[in-house]
C-alpha cells in the first residue's frame, strides 16, 4: 500500500512566517512515498514493509487565477484492445423494472454465516498460500459484496470533515493528532456488514468516482478548475479510483478538497498472510520529517483463543521524544481512549459509532462511462440483490473473461496497456496526473 497525502492552507507557521493575507494560496503539500521538490517536512506512514512520506512545500498564488492544466500525459486508448468494456450478458428479469442505482445505494446487506458453511472454508483454503494475492482467490458468488473494490475504498472517507480540518490546523503538533484521528476513524466506515465480505476485483480499466458534502457548505460554490471529478465544487471532497495493474492487481486513487488546498494520493494491493479468520491487523508508522512528530500504530488480530476482536493501539511521539505524550488504545470499529502522558487522565478520543457517516454522492448509472464501476457491476449486483445466484455468477464470468480476452488481444498484438488517470513513478507508485498542488502552481505562474 502506497498513501500520498497533500494539504494546501492560508495560514504559515506563524513562529516561521509573516502571515499572509487569505487572498494568497500559501501551500502545504504532505507527500507520500515520493521524495520532496526541496526540502520540506515530511510524514512517513509505514504499513507491512512498505514507506510512505508527506512533504510540505511552499506554493503561491494569485487570487482568482484560475489556468487549466493539460493533463501530464496524454493516454490514446484503443477501445478493441485495451479499454474494457461491458460484455453483453442478459439483464435480470424485468430489467426495465430496476432501478440499478437504488440496488448500490441500499446499505443493507445479507450475512452469511460461513461457520455453517464448512464446504466454502474448504473450497477457500484449497486456495490459499502465504503471500499470494487475494483477488485470485475464486470466492463463490453468493458471498461477493454488492460493491467494487474501487468503491470500498472511497467509503474510507465517508468522514470527509474529519479528513479537511488536518488543513485548519497551525500547529504540527495538532496536525498530527488529526492525521492520526482521521486514519483511525477511516475503516469501520469502510465495511457494510458484520461478516467479512470480499468486493468485486476491479476490471484493469475500472474507474469510480464520487464526491461528498461537507456539513454546512455553501451550495452556491463553483466547480473546482480541472478538478478529478467534474462536477465536483469548491467546497465538496472529490474522490477518484482507477484499477492500474491487474497481475500484479494494483488500484490507485485520489481525493481532494480545493478549497482547504487538502488532497490525498495512494495506491494500495492485497496480500494473503494465513489466518484462521479475517482480521485487520499489521503495524502503521506515519511520521512527519520536518517536525519530527510521529506515530506507531498496531491493529492487533486475535489470538486463537480469548481476548477480543478489532483491537488497536497507537502511540504519539513529540520530536526526539522517546515516551509518547499520547497512549491510544480500543477498537477500530468502536471506542478508542487517549491517555495523555504518564499517569495522564483516560478520555474518549474518537467513537466512531457516534460519527455520522457523510453518503457519498455517484452520477446515475445511466450518465456513466462504460468502464465506470457501478456500470460494469450492475448485473452482478441485480443477482445479488434478488438472490438469483445463476445470473450473478454468469455475469461475473462473462465480465473475466472478456478481460482475459483483451489481456490475450494486447499480448497478441504487443500492445501495451495505457492508463488513465494516474502515472507510475521510478519508484513504482503510482500518481493522479492533475494533482492540486500541479494545478494551483500552474495558475500562480501565469
Amino acid at each position: 500500500m502506497s498513501i500520498i497525502i497533500s494539504y494546501f492552507w492560508n495560514r504559515l507557521y506563524p513562529n516561521l512566517f509573516v502571515r499572509q493575507p487569505r487572498e494568497s494560496s500559501d501551500t502545504t503539500l504532505i507527500r507520500i512515498p515520493t521524495p520532496p521538490i526541496r526540502p520540506t517536512s515530511s510524514i512517513n506512514i509505514r504499513l507491512s514493509q512498505r514507506t510512505f512520506s508527506i512533504d510540505e512545500q511552499l506554493v503561491k498564488s494569485p487570487p482568482g487565477s484560475h489556468t487549466a492544466l493539460l493533463a501530464s500525459k496524454q493516454v490514446v486508448v484503443t477501445p478493441s484492445i485495451s479499454a474494457p468494456s461491458v460484455p453483453e450478458a442478459a439483464p435480470v428479469r424485468d430489467s426495465e423494472c430496476v432501478d440499478y442505482d437504488a440496488l448500490y445505494e441500499d446499505e443493507v446487506e445479507t450475512d452469511v454465516q460461513l461457520e455453517s458453511q464448512g464446504s466454502v472454508i474448504k473450497h477457500l483454503l484449497s486456495q490459499v498460500k502465504i503471500g499470494m494475492d487475494l483477488t485470485k482467490v475464486v470466492l463463490p458468488t453468493f458471498i461477493l459484496e454488492r460493491r467494487s473494490l474501487l468503491e470500498m475504498y472511497a467509503d474510507y472517507f465517508a468522514h470527509p470533515d474529519i479528513f479537511v480540518q488536518i488543513a485548519d490546523l497551525k500547529d504540527p503538533k495538532e496536525r498530527m493528532i488529526q492525521v492520526v484521528r482521521w486514519y483511525l476513524s477511516s475503516y469501520h466506515a469502510g465495511r457494510k456488514s458484520a461478516v467479512a465480505k470480499k468486493p468485486y476485483n476491479p476490471i484493469l480499466g475500472e474507474i469510480f468516482y464520487c464526491l461528498w458534502d461537507l456539513p454546512d457548505s455553501d451550495s452556491s460554490e463553483g466547480v473546482a478548475p480541472e478538478g478529478p471529478v467534474s462536477w465536483c465544487k469548491c467546497n465538496q471532497l472529490a474522490f477518484v479510483a482507477e484499477q492500474v495493474s491487474h497481475h500484479p492487481p494494483i488500484s490507485a486513487f485520489y481525493a481532494e478538497h480545493y478549497n482547504k488546498r487538502i488532497s490525498f494520493n495512494a495506491h494500495i494491493y492485497t496480500k494473503f498472510y494465513l489466518n484462521h479468520s479475517v482480521e485487520l491487523g499489521g503495524a502503521v508508522s506515519i511520521t512527519c520529517k520536518k517536525t519530527g512528530y510521529h506515530c506507531d500504530i498496531e491493529f492487533i488480530t486475535k489470538p486463537f483463543y480469548g481476548n477480543k476482536k478489532h483491537r488497536v493501539t497507537a502511540d504519539v511521539f513529540g520530536p526526539d521524544d522517546k515516551k509518547a505524550f499520547l497512549n491510544i488504545t480500543g477498537e477500530w470499529n468502536g471506542v478508542m481512549e487517549a491517555r495523555w502522558g504518564d499517569g495522564g487522565e483516560v478520555e474518549e478520543f474518537i467513537n466512531v459509532q457516534n460519527l455520522d457517516v457523510v453518503k457519498k454522492r455517484v452520477q446515475p448509472i445511466s450518465q456513466q462511462q462504460e468502464n465506470e464501476s457501478r456500470k460494469l457491476w450492475k448485473e452482478v449486483t441485480a443477482g445479488l440483490k434478488f438472490n438469483d445466484i445463476d445470473h450473478a455468477t454468469n455475469a461475473k464470468a462473462s465480465l473475466e473473461q472478456k478481460q482475459r480476452d483483451e489481456a490475450k488481444l494486447r499480448k497478441d498484438t504487443s500492445t501495451q496497456w495505457e492508463t488513465r488517470l494516474f502515472h507510475k513513478e521510478v519508484d513504482d507508485s503510482w500518481t493522479y496526473i492533475k494533482p492540486l498542488r500541479q494545478r494551483l502552481n500552474s495558475s500562480s505562474n501565469t
